[in-house]
């Protein structure tokens, strides 16, 4: 009986173990840990299985494993029995399903997950969430460019899930979102504490071409490179650097986009205020210049204000030159105030009204008739352009080139960089000409024209005989007389009865200095001694005849 009823309850307990599923391999299971031995924790698994687990499977990123002797734990059961009979598990495939359900729930209700970054991966760094290994890119590290991540490995921190795929494996995390929503919160409230017009405290932590950002504790304003200062700011490293703290005030909130505008200038005097008061109209100052563009030149006369001195008020001679041939970046020049907008914020400046005008100078240096020397300059066609002192021109119309021949032909004689001799004969300060003559320089018609006047008679000699007239040379000086006159009798007024040499008394109607001509006439000496014969010897109503007259004038000069 006893034998038959152990074999009955063998049977039984049998049937009872067949009974009992085996765990499925792939899935988590709990067990107890055993023992702890050779860097391995030995687990028993139920169902009659044990399997090792390295120990550093228990511990996270850059920390000791936490382990010991009846702690519970699951494990992940990859197989039933291997070769030597023990069960083969995972820890960290169990800590991966158990993260993955709870990183799937996380994702769904868009809940921030912990994390630490254990590595750096091409384009990002590896994040432990608990067991799943999530990929950081570089751009989500943080809100700017992180140089150095060294300070945040191995640190627990929240992380937002971006994107993840269970199939693949593939989880993608950011630390810039919650960064992102921390400072917005931030933001929010710093910026409800502030009220355009209020003056603050901030660090500069960063530097553009146009500007600074400030942190005002939380939150980050743009201050502009126009209001830091009153005066011309190139670049804003001129007077700021990272890490300073400043003074600023808040010009403009936007309560939309959370930007702010900060000024630095706006905290101090705008100098504007007493820019009339200070330099008046028509007075003289020294600055610096600033700033050099292709219409002139800025010009600093203090801190925060400044001129533009016009292209056209640089130079008196220089025309059309740029003004950076005439001024240079930050040279200390004199400038008169021409004008003055305080509404606009303009000041009009004149550097050439510093200098006296030079044609002025050469006006009261060289009166009509002086002697200059100067270099031809440049040769057109209607003359030449001489250069003179203080670089002001001069030019010689080609009337005035020679007496002898015509201005075409006499100009074909000078070149480019000759230096010639001339008179001036006109300075126009208005209108900056000056006029010279180089045909004034041969003064021997005044030589020989000395003492003759108009009325006077003198004797030329006959040179060529024309159609119109005849030509006559007085002491190397031409003139012509008109066939009307050469008598006062029509019927004597051809030119063939005097012969090339002959010698003839005439009357000197004109003398021009200007163009060297003696204006001579027969027929007015005719008509001359014609009235003075009527004055000694008769009268108009006396009843003699002209012929009497002149007879009797004859007769008595005979008898003498």
């Amino acid at each position: 009986m006893c034998a038959k009823a152990t074999m009955e309850e063998f049977e039984a307990l049998l049937n009872e173990s067949f009974e009992i599923d085996t765990p499925d391999e792939g899935s988590v299971v709990k067990g107890r840990v055993i023992a702890i031995e050779a860097g391995q924790a030995i687990i028993d698994v139920g169902y009659k299985m044990e399997g090792r687990v390295d120990l550093k499977e228990f511990a996270n990123p850059g920390e000791a494993p936490e382990i010991a002797v009846g702690d519970e734990v699951e494990v992940f059961l990859d197989r039933v029995e291997n070769a030597r009979g023990e069960a083969v598990i995972s820890r960290d495939k169990a800590r991966r399903e158990e993260a993955w359900d709870r990183l799937e729930k996380a994702y769904a209700d868009e809940n921030r997950v912990e994390g630490a970054i254990f590595g750096r991966v091409k384009g990002g760094f590896t994040v432990d969430l608990g067991g799943a290994v999530a990929f950081l890119p570089g751009s989500q590290v943080d809100v700017r460019p992180v140089r150095d991540a060294g300070p945040l490995m191995g640190l627990k921190q929240p992380f937002q899930i971006l994107k993840m795929d269970r199939r693949r494996g593939n989880i993608v995390v950011s630390r810039r979102a919650i960064l992102e929503e921390s400072r917005a919160e931030q933001r929010a409230e710093v910026i409800s504490n502030l009220t355009e017009g209020q003056a603050v405290d901030g660090v500069v932590k960063n530097i553009t071409e146009y500007g600074a950002f400030v942190d005002l504790g939380g939150v980050d304003g743009l201050l502009h490179v126009t209001d830091m200062a009153w005066r011309r700011v190139n670049h804003p490293s001129e007077i700021l650097s990272i890490g300073e703290t400043v003074k600023v005030q808040v010009i403009k909130i936007n309560k939309d986009t959370h930007r702010i505008s900060l000024g630095m200038k706006q905290l101090l005097d705008d100098p504007w205020d007493s820019v009339e008061a200070k330099f008046p109209l028509g007075s003289v100052h020294k600055g610096r210049v600033t700033n050099i563009t292709d219409y002139g030149a800025f010009v600093e006369l203090e801190a925060g204000v400044e001129g533009l001195v016009h292209v056209s008020e640089m130079s008196w001679t220089k025309k059309n030159v740029h003004p950076g041939k005439i001024v240079s970046t930050s040279q200390e020049v004199d400038v008169m105030v021409l004008e003055i907008d305080t509404a606009k914020r303009r000041v009009s400046l004149g550097l050439k009204q510093t200098m006296r005008n030079p044609w002025e100078v050469f006006a009261e240096t060289h009166p009509e008739g002086t002697q200059v020397e100067g270099e031809v300059k440049n040769i057109t066609e209607f003359g030449l352009f001489v250069g003179l002192e203080n670089d002001i021109d001069g030019m010689v119309h080609l009337s005035d080139l020679s007496w002898d021949q015509r201005g075409e032909e006499a100009i074909q004689d000078y070149r480019k960089g000759d230096v010639v001799k001339a008179v001036v004969t006109e300075v126009d300060v208005e209108k900056e000409r000056i006029s010279l003559s180089i045909k004034a320089l041969d003064d021997s018609f005044s030589e020989v024209t000395e003492g003759v006047k108009r009325g006077s008679i003198i004797t030329v000699e006959v040179t060529a005989i024309e159609d119109g007239g005849i030509e006559v040379e007085y002491e190397g000086a031409k003139s012509f007389i008109r066939r009307s006159d050469l008598s006062r009798d029509r019927a004597e007024q051809r030119p063939e009865r005097f012969g090339v040499g002959d010698k003839v008394d005439v009357r000197v109607t004109n003398v021009d200095q200007k163009t060297r001509k003696l204006g001579l006439s027969i027929k007015a000496r005719e008509i001359a001694e014609e009235k003075e014969a009527v004055e000694q010897y008769g009268s108009s109503d006396s009843g003699a005849s002209l012929g009497d007259i002149l007879g009797a004038a004859l007769k008595q000069d005979d008898d003498k």
